[in-house]
């Protein structure tokens, strides 16, 4: 009974952690250039002396969804979405390259260019600063182009060019901070044949209704294995009580 108890447990828990994920891709459903994670269940055997005739459940996430969200004009100066399916470069928390669809940017008070959750944009020569303007032009090249507080609006002076990358999808994935990173841990390569657009937002691709269903079969699945829990324990109670000797 206690193994029967084990492998109901088991299952229990890695229901919870796709729970998790599945909750973070719903959480994210509103997130400018969210990249869904896929979830997957795998039977997983013990292997120890003797054969292997006990299997748990296994959660894992075997990739995300590359598929591009949909496009929200929006006719804001700093709102960006690369058209061709690749990825900006941002600077993440820990300093290194990473990869995002975040086009929401802004320009924080030291004139640095950053998406709305505050990480800097990468140029061609890292992170881009921006001085004061009266607007700012970005091309479908990237091309960061200004015109300078109190200048002439009929000169743009060209700042710097975003840096965007279109690595095959398979050398690609995703950290735990949202962002995307080769898998080879090298930088990829500025492709110039990206192009943007301006006013334009790339919405995230979760499929609400379907994480919606996804979430209550992992609920009745979570159910199903306490229920499994339960039964093991009210057996192992019915086997003791038979051997218990008579008072």
């Amino acid at each position: 009974m206690d193994r029967m108890l084990y492998i109901a447990m088991s299952g229990a828990k890695e229901t919870l952690l796709s729970q998790q994920a599945t909750s973070n891709n719903l959480a994210n459903a509103t997130t400018s250039g969210f990249v869904a994670d896929y979830h997957q269940f795998r039977s997983m055997p013990v292997f120890g002396e003797g054969q292997p005739t006990r299997v748990y459940a296994m959660s894992e996430r075997p990739s995300s969804d590359f598929a591009p969200g949909s496009m929200m004009m929006t006719g804001r100066d700093l709102d960006i979405a690369v058209s061709t399916g690749g990825w900006f470069a941002v600077q993440g928390k820990d300093g290194n390259e990473a990869y995002s669809r975040r086009g929401d940017l802004q320009i924080d008070p030291n004139g640095l260019v950053t998406t709305s959750n505050g990480l800097p944009i990468f140029g061609d020569g890292g992170p881009i600063a921006i001085p004061p303007a009266d607007k700012i032009t970005i091309g479908s090249d990237g091309t960061i182009s200004i015109i300078p507080e109190g200048g002439d609006p009929t000169q743009l002076a060209v700042i710097d060019r975003i840096k965007m990358v279109a690595p095959q999808y398979d050398q690609m994935e995703k950290g735990t901070d949202g962002l995307m990173r080769l898998k080879s841990g090298e930088l990829a390569e500025a492709d110039v044949s990206q192009r943007l657009l301006q006013g334009v937002l790339e919405q995230s691709n979760v499929n609400s209704v379907k994480e919606m269903v996804n979430m209550i079969e992992l609920q009745r699945r979570f159910e199903m294995q306490i229920k499994m829990m339960k039964t093991a324990d009210e057996m192992a109670n019915s086997a003791a009580s038979i051997m218990r000797p008579g008072g």
